[in-house]
């Protein structure tokens, strides 16, 4: 053999082993494919996604179908090259730096504990939007949502308290607590009173200066509610806040007479407000997908989506514009009636 033709050959060699190690190595990206959907006014794992006690429910049929995303890679499990390569190639897939989905400095367990609070939240908005929405009263509160750990606060809340008042002032808002906490100097006692358990609690906690030097105690807050009957919302392990406002559809069709979609498979994205303002989402590409896959015909999609959304519609589904609970209500009933004007999202 020739020492050029030797020369070549090993060079060949060493590239290809260079290839294959830099194929299997881990890089810091994120893997975005169709998860599954869950049927708001269906049943998982045996049991309704939506279950009311204490308020008159009506049969419905049809779908109203949340969906998600699934994920491949993050801290601790970084996807190799060639998964990275496959989905830069699939159209139905998306490849995204790690830190868009992980932040910085934050653990899997940490954005899995993050999503599963923005789902409880979110059920919370979505009953409060549908009971807007159909114009039942109900009462909102704040209640303590964390504690941050080594403050003064830790030990002494804890998660789910309902703040009554501060320093003797009733509190209807988040800002009355904030603002009252911040008339202490650091070191000064804030009188709290909580419910917790049915019951209400005296809580004296001193102030501390935050890393602006303003007066805090520690711990995040966000508005509750107290409804007049029992909403229980059933996904298993899915987590975010994306699926509100099917949530919230799904809710009103139980709460009403007749089916809201005749029959139809519907599915959607988008968060939501108890004053039902619908909210953009991530994934919109990947999410259709799903929903295409799970048969649903029409799909309503947050105004703020749309320009994103409408350079992917998968083949057989229509896309329906949305920026309120209202409009999807309004919007469900033209598909199924097959009357009045359906928003559609404007092509390009």
């Amino acid at each position: 053999m020739s020492r050029r033709a030797l020369t070549l050959m090993v060079a060949g060699f060493l590239t290809l082993m260079l290839a294959l190690v830099g194929a299997v190595l881990p890089v810091p990206y994120v893997v975005l494919s169709p998860g599954p959907t869950e049927n708001t006014i269906g049943e998982f794992g045996g049991k309704p996604v939506i279950s009311i006690e204490g308020r008159r429910t009506y049969p419905t049929d049809g779908k109203l179908s949340l969906v998600t995303v699934a994920y491949q890679g993050g801290p601790g499990t970084r996807i190799d090259l060639f998964s990275a390569l496959r989905g830069w190639i699939d159209p139905t897939i998306a490849v995204v730096p790690e830190e868009t989905i992980f932040p910085p400095a934050t653990t899997a367990k940490e954005v899995e504990e993050q999503n599963t609070q923005e789902m409880t939240g979110s059920q919370d908005d979505a009953t409060a939007a549908a009971l807007t929405e159909l114009k039942i009263p109900y009462t909102s509160v704040v209640t303590v949502n964390s504690i941050e750990k080594g403050l003064p606060a830790d030990g002494r809340f804890k998660a789910g308290d309902e703040i009554v008042s501060v320093d003797g002032t009733p509190v209807p808002d988040r800002e009355t607590v904030s603002t009252t906490v911040r008339r202490h100097k650091p070191g000064e006692q804030v009188a709290f009173v909580v419910k917790r358990g049915g019951q209400n609690v005296n809580v004296g906690v001193p102030t501390t200066a935050g890393k602006d030097g303003t007066p805090i105690v520690g711990i995040t807050m966000r508005v509750g509610y107290r409804f007049p009957f029992t909403v229980k919302i059933n996904v298993g392990d899915v987590g975010g806040p994306s699926a509100g406002m099917m949530f919230s559809l799904g809710i009103v069709d139980k709460l009403t007479p007749g089916s809201m979609t005749g029959g139809t498979s519907i599915a959607g994205t988008g968060t939501i407000t108890s004053e039902g303002r619908v909210g953009p989402i991530g994934g919109i590409q990947q999410k259709m997908v799903g929903a295409r896959k799970a048969g649903a015909t029409v799909f309503l999609t947050p105004a703020e989506n749309c320009a994103e959304a409408v350079k992917a519609i998968p083949d057989g589904l229509r896309l329906v514009r949305v920026n309120t609970l209202h409009e999807a209500v309004q919007a469900v009933e033209a598909v199924r009636t097959r009357t009045g004007s359906v928003p559609a999202c404007p092509a390009g």
